[in-house]
């Protein structure tokens, strides 16, 4: 891999918080980065991929160019949710959901975050930071709960942009001292089969300290960027920054939300039978196609999802192919510099994508698209001595004009996984995804 070209640096990325362009600090950084993952109570749906597939992009970009990066991405196996799903039976659930979530996102060919901490691991953090939160008065207990006095931190809304006054309540519970405390501790309820000890008794802890603790553990006080789906800024978002900052915690420099996928009515994915799950997406339409779909689509805007988005991502992969079927020619001067610029502005995917889709250099080519785990698209498979005999049995069979057994044979070209290409010189041979 050549190095990367000579050009002035300066990396800006939208921020929540400030609601503007932020500049990440000079290479080499270096640049922690911390991404809420999911809740494990079921398969991961395609949206649930977007944090993913974003930030791991982002990371492959930002050591690309000399920065050294941590990517940090949890995932939450004690939840609220789980006993819900699962009662008496959460651990079980979690522990096989987790495991989904791996084999799925592993299969996105991505590579895994450095560290993917559970909640269920982090017991020791969660209630030393309850703890230190409880001993300088920003927490207090309730009959094994304990609960964030949201009153006491005056930036409380300033992620979301809410005013304190308008902060409705998130967990009712009348013994709060105010109805906009949130939980940091819950006292086992019945019918709950995971608990742990704490100076309150028997319990586990509330969603938002778990994320606190574990970006502490992993990055440290104060890192670069957090991350994660636009649905957490609030409370999620905002609860961690509170009870982090009240204990004198910088935290997150800079908070950078991805946009929702959207769904549309059923019929827009009728491939799928209705089942919109990260594993069935890969298994239907492939890795490849799944990645150029969200590779099209601003990582902090919205992005729709259907049948014709995926038809229209396939086929753009296999345009991409097709490049590497021909002659390399060189790229015309400051071809890398323009790719480079729209991912520096921004992580800008939809220009990076427009600007790569005019090369025919095979290497700058191939490079760029290593970026988004796209690099397999330059693999051009021979295809077997057995297909090729009958893509020419299909030639005899057209040439006699015997069409019902030409589309017999081109049937069973593509069931060994193929696809036949008729050409003014006879045929092309193309691996199906």
């Amino acid at each position: 891999m050549p190095a990367a070209p000579d050009y002035d640096r300066l990396v800006r990325v939208h921020d929540t918080l400030t609601g503007s362009l932020v500049e990440l600090p000079p290479v080499p950084g270096p640049i922690g980065m911390y991404v809420c993952g999911p809740t494990v109570y079921h398969r991961a749906h395609i949206g649930n991929a977007r944090p993913f597939v974003v930030f791991s992009w982002l990371r492959n970009w930002l050591r690309e160019t000399g920065y050294e990066v941590t990517f940090v991405h949890n995932v939450t196996d004690v939840n609220d949710r789980i006993y819900e799903a699962a009662p008496g039976r959460s651990a079980e659930l979690a522990e096989r959901a987790t495991r989904w979530y791996f084999e799925d996102t592993g299969d996105l060919g991505l590579g895994m975050p450095d560290e993917m901490p559970l909640a269920t691991q982090s017991m020791p953090e969660i209630v030393g930071l309850i703890e230190e939160l409880v001993e300088f008065g920003h927490a207090y207990p309730v009959e094994g709960d304990v609960y964030f006095r949201v009153a006491r931190f005056a930036a409380y809304g300033r992620l979301s942009g809410q005013r304190p006054d308008q902060v409705e309540e998130q967990e009712p519970n009348a013994l709060k001292e105010d109805p906009r405390d949130f939980a940091l501790w819950k006292a086992t309820k019945p019918g709950e089969d995971t608990s742990w000890d704490s100076p309150w008794g028997r319990g586990r802890p509330g969603w938002h300290i778990e994320c606190s603790a574990m970006a502490e553990k992993a990055l440290g006080a104060e890192f670069e960027i957090h991350g994660g789906g636009l649905d957490l800024v609030f409370p999620h978002h905002e609860n961690e920054i509170a009870q982090s900052q009240a204990v004198g915690r910088p935290f997150a420099r800079i908070w950078m939300h991805n946009g929702m996928l959207e769904l549309g009515g059923d019929e827009m994915h009728k491939s799928l039978g209705n089942d919109v799950s990260l594993r069935n997406v890969l298994d239907t339409w492939g890795r490849e196609a799944t990645l150029v779909f969200f590779l099209a689509g601003h990582w902090h805007g919205p992005i729709d999802f259907s049948d014709d988005v995926m038809t229209g991502a396939t086929a753009r992969a296999e345009g991409f192919r097709e490049v590497f079927r021909g002659q390399s020619e060189p790229a015309s001067s400051g071809a890398w510099e323009r790719f480079a610029a729209a991912l520096d502005d921004d992580f800008n995917t939809p220009a990076a994508l427009a600007v790569i889709h005019e090369w025919r250099d095979h290497d700058l080519l191939r490079r760029a698209l290593g970026i988004f785990g796209l690099d397999s698209l330059s693999y051009i498979d021979e295809a077997p001595e057995e297909v090729v005999a009958l893509a020419a049995r299909r030639q005899v069979a057209r040439a006699d004009r015997d069409f019902d057994e030409a589309d017999r044979v081109r049937a069973a070209i593509e069931a060994a996984g193929w696809e036949v290409r008729d050409e003014a010189e006879g045929f092309r041979l193309v691996r199906l995804r």
